[in-house]
């Protein structure tokens, strides 16, 4: 993914990495669920990119590719792309199904995090 000003590119996690990279995560994680043929996918990612830059260590902003990793997609039961699901302290605690303005993510992932 090219770096643009004020973006960092999002870190892939996997079916083997998840529980990992997502559950034991010492900070509120974004899991950002994608395949390669969503467009609306591709818009989401640009604007995820620009979040996690905001948000900076308070905020983790992974990806996970659906059709590579089909067990963690089914597990959360992950039916319409793009999905966006917040894990805090392991569980999870909030959904956002299909594409939606940066304003309205970066609001909604401020409600997950520490005063």
């Amino acid at each position: 993914m090219l770096q643009e000003s004020g973006t960092r590119p999002l870190t892939a996690v996997t079916d083997a990495t998840f529980a990992e990279a997502v559950l034991a995560a010492d900070r509120p994680v974004v899991v950002d669920f994608w395949a390669e043929w969503c467009p609306p996918c591709a818009a989401v990612s640009r604007s995820l990119a620009e979040l996690a830059g905001e948000f900076g260590e308070r905020l983790r902003v992974v990806t996970l590719d659906t059709d590579a990793n089909p067990a963690t997609t089914r597990a959360y039961g992950v039916m319409s792309l793009p999905t966006l699901l917040v894990f805090s302290g392991g569980e999870l605690v909030g959904s956002i199904v299909g594409a939606r303005p940066k304003n309205h993510l970066r609001l909604s992932f401020t409600r997950h995090l520490e005063p």
